[in-house]
């Protein structure tokens, strides 16, 4: 067996339109607890629960599109995906007393260990990587 192998473990689900963000929630939080993460890392799992949640309203509501979700554990680092429609790349954008919202990719920035938005064709896909927090 080649040990620069990488080994990995991951799970994806379509988030249409209809579903809220809590149904992603609810999803990403049962597999973390198959990783363990709820109750060695509790923290970081409260990190994640919002970083989707952000991710898929964003695609939802700026994208107007089904959100994918891939959630993958490298060993080192949880990554978690979201690939959406639209092309435009997110950015962070100065809070508004006028307006809702506009806080979501600061967010991001501020709970992930380090976050990406690529585009894709057919979209763009927004990866944030959380490493698990000292127990």
């Amino acid at each position: 067996m080649d040990d620069s192998s990488l080994r990995a473990v991951g799970w994806a689900r379509s988030l249409p339109l209809n579903t809220g963000p809590k149904a992603a929630r609810d999803w990403t939080r049962e597999h973390l607890e198959s990783l363990g993460w709820t109750r060695r890392h509790p923290r970081t799992v409260d990190d994640v629960l919002l970083t989707v949640s952000e991710l898929v309203t964003n695609a939802h509501i700026h994208a107007h599109s089904t959100a994918r979700l891939v959630m993958a554990w490298d060993g080192q680092c949880l990554h978690i995906t979201v690939h959406d429609d639209d092309a435009a790349l997110p950015t962070r954008r100065e809070p508004s007393q006028d307006r809702p919202g506009g806080r979501g990719m600061f967010l991001v920035d501020a709970l992930a260990d380090e976050w990406e938005a690529r585009p894709c064709p057919h979209g763009k896909s927004v990866t944030a990587c959380f490493r698990p927090s000292a127990a």
